[in-house]
């Protein structure tokens, strides 16, 4: 049998695989290649550990030498496996197991009587364990002191690629979550896509729309200036379906409802064990948008030193997380939202002159229902087929007289309020 090619080699050779590969599926099987060259072990596993040890996880494993692909397997330690399990992550070392010196946590890796040698390795760094690294042999002898050192040296790049697998997971759930919101807002509009044509576009709000039409192409801030419903979120998304970025995400943060306390976290994300209850790594709005909109819903409701942040972001694209000591990057365009009279309180002093430079590059008012009432027929008739639709399976439509009802009324609560009249009236009218 040769030797192992030179330990920097293959450590050059996996680090490569762990940054450049499309999963950890890919990853593990091209290790394993690179393994087999040489070395007669009959598994590679990378498992992952829960947060709070109840779960342990084989989340890609691939044979070494030719064989099955070992099943994918789930275990539940008992809190003294658990217990283990964490010593030897404290221990930070590779070690070689046999069935002599076996423990309830190594047993977690292979079942009795399956393996004669077995190889584990911790996968984490400072932000905490994430799982193992194994490399199983059914043969004695096959597994030195040599490979368990190797082994240790490849713990870090697996660790890398590990991560890079969680966060890929936690990407597509966030995509999904996403389109689960867009999906929801085009049921509420009764739309099929964002980029449907807006009430309103060609009559009452057509000076807004040709607004949206000049700054959708560029990364100009954006600031939307209106009364509570009349109709801001609309508008933000049509400033994204129109704009280079309308394939990313589209992300409503309401600046509004988010408890003081945890504004830095919420938007800029935090560190595992930055505070008290950060049980994991958090990342926050800004990063979540990257490469989409980030709308923020009455951005005046921010404190000022969430605007000093916010400001840095909006000049350099850089932001930390709470808890961290690296800034981070993101690709971000900004479509703010208020209803307050921001140069107000700019005078007031509770809103940056600054921050709202900056926000204000291209500010866009929405004008109210109550100025613009040749939209009201059109949108009563839109919401009158939404409730019937909705509500008994055909459309309802307004009479002459229902439209002069409308008409009369100031509409304080602006489009959202009229929604909500015209949906009870079709309950009321059964």
């Amino acid at each position: 049998m040769t030797e192992l090619p030179p330990p920097y080699q293959l450590l050059v050779d996996v680090w490569r695989l762990a940054t450049g590969s499309a999963s950890l599926d890919e990853c593990v099987d091209r290790v394993a290649a690179q393994l087999a060259r040489s070395l007669r072990a009959d598994a590679l596993v990378i498992w992952r550990l829960s947060h709070d040890g109840s779960s342990l996880a084989s989340v890609a494993a691939s044979p070494v030498r030719p064989g099955p692909r070992p099943a994918p397997v789930r275990r539940s330690p008992s809190s003294g496996a658990t217990d283990l399990l964490r010593a030897i992550a404290r221990d930070g070392n590779a070690q070689l197991v046999t069935p002599d010196n076996t423990t309830d946590a190594t047993r977690l890796f292979a079942p009795d009587g399956t393996w004669r040698a077995l190889i584990l390795a911790p996968l984490g760094d400072g932000e905490g364990l994430l799982g193992f690294v194994t490399i199983l042999a059914r043969t004695s002898g096959v597994l030195t002191e040599s490979h368990v050192e190797l082994v240790g040296e490849m713990s870090a790049p697996l660790t890398t690629a590990l991560r890079l697998e969680n966060e890929r997971e936690s990407e597509h759930r966030l995509r999904e979550a996403l389109e689960a919101d867009r999906r929801a807002l085009l049921q509420r509009l009764d739309r099929d896509d964002v980029a449907d044509s807006i009430v309103g576009a060609d009559s009452g709000l057509r000076d807004t729309m040709l607004r949206v039409e000049q700054v959708a192409p560029t990364d100009a801030p954006v600031l939307l200036l209106g009364e509570t419903g009349s109709g801001k979120e609309v508008v933000a998304r049509a400033i994204h379906a129109s704009s280079r970025r309308s394939r990313g995400p589209m992300v409503r943060v309401n600046c509004g409802a988010i408890p003081i306390g945890l504004i830095d976290s919420e938007l800029f994300g935090h560190e595992k064990g930055s505070f008290t209850g950060a049980i994991t790594t958090r990342k926050g709005w800004f990063e979540r948008a990257d490469g989409g909109t980030l709308f923020l819903d009455e951005v005046a409701e921010l404190p000022l030193d969430a605007q000093v942040r916010l400001l840095r972001i909006l000049q350099d694209g850089v932001f930390e997380r709470v808890g961290a000591h690296r800034p981070h990057r993101v690709d971000v365009r900004i479509v703010a939202a208020t209803h307050r009279k921001l140069r107000d309180m700019v005078t007031q002093g509770s809103f940056r002159e600054d921050l709202w430079y900056r926000l204000s590059v291209f500010p866009i008012a929405i004008p109210p229902l109550r100025s613009r009432p040749e939209d009201i027929p059109a949108l009563g008739a839109h919401f009158a087929a939404r409730a019937g639709m909705r509500l008994g399976g055909s459309a309802l439509a307004l009479a002459p007289d229902d439209i002069e009802l409308l008409l009369a009324y100031p509409w304080p609560g602006n489009v959202r309020e009229l929604a909500a009249v015209i949906e009870r009236a079709a309950i009321l009218g059964d």
